[in-house]
């Protein structure tokens, strides 16, 4: 894997085949992720891989839960205000997708269509959701977190599969314990959608940007 070209390319997908994806090739992601680096080598994360009829189960729920604009209740608190410049950024991505799928913003009926197919995971055949102890401190464990789950998307973007991290995985986190043996004593931190991409899905193909360094880089010596 040319890793800087992995970096570039990878991308969040936002529609996904049926096909299923072999239990043996996940197996072989997750066992080069866990070389990711974390803090003293605590390897603080634990990983439930959802896939087939809990899966699906999971994906009819929540979809339905979106739909009848039930009140999220996630684990991890979600931020309810952004400084500007983040703001716009958030706005400018969540415009070129409705651009690519051809959804004018006033179209409240297809936005909330979208929506619905957020919370089924873009239909993703797998999901890798990421749990937490609740003794640990989160907030410094969550840096962990986020360290396997990027290597777990390079590594699934080099055997050809997509990702895409998405909140709506754990907006009802009652839901999940209903399905999945989740130990109450765990936090239920980010689920991640795998599968294999529908490359030919204007969704999968806009074009995506990032700050120039002066955004965010100081330098200083």
């Amino acid at each position: 894997m040319d890793i800087a070209a992995a970096v570039k390319e990878r991308r969040s997908i936002r529609k996904f085949k049926p096909d299923p994806v072999p239990r043996e090739l996940i197996s072989e992601i997750i066992e080069k992720a866990c070389w990711s680096p974390s803090w003293g080598n605590t390897q603080p994360w634990e990983l439930y891989v959802v896939s087939g009829e809990p899966l699906e189960k999971f994906k009819k729920a929540n979809r339905e839960r979106c739909l009848a604009d039930e009140s999220p209740t996630p684990e991890i608190a979600m931020p309810e205000i952004w400084p500007d410049i983040l703001k716009k950024r958030y706005v400018d991505v969540g415009k070129s997708v409705l651009y690519s799928l051809s959804i004018d913003r006033e179209d409240v009926g297809s936005r909330n269509q979208y929506y619905a197919d957020m919370f089924n995971l873009f239909g993703a055949p797998c999901m890798v959701l990421v749990c937490l102890g609740k003794s640990l401190k989160v907030e410094y464990a969550m840096l962990d977190v986020g360290l396997i789950m990027q290597t777990i998307c390079l590594l699934a973007h080099d055997k050809g599969l997509g990702t895409c991290m998405l909140a709506a995985s754990v907006r009802y986190p009652g839901l999940l314990r209903e399905i999945l043996p989740i130990p109450e004593d765990r936090v239920i931190v980010i689920g991640t959608a795998m599968g294999y991409p529908d490359t030919e899905s204007p969704v999968n193909n806009f074009e995506r940007k990032r700050a120039e360094l002066d955004e965010f880089v100081t330098w200083l010596g």
